[in-house]
């Protein structure tokens, strides 16, 4: 699996990813669990690759010189 997350898009999706996390704590109902979604911007974080790069050919990753 190459990496196609960059430095600057991991910060981005950390802020949206907790951001999400934190509706889990200030909806009420059943409509906070949607703030779950928010574990999908962090793994991609952990990860370093994100699936919708991938089918669309982007990368916001620093290439590697050989």
């Amino acid at each position: 699996m190459v990496h196609n997350v960059g430095s600057a898009d991991k910060v981005i999706r950390v802020i949206i990813g907790l951001a999400l996390l934190s509706m889990l704590f200030w909806i009420p109902g059943n409509a906070k669990y949607w703030g779950l979604i928010g574990l999908v911007p962090l793994a991609t974080v952990a990860l370093g690759w994100c699936p919708a790069y991938s089918l669309v050919g982007l990368s916001t990753a620093k290439r590697e010189q050989s």
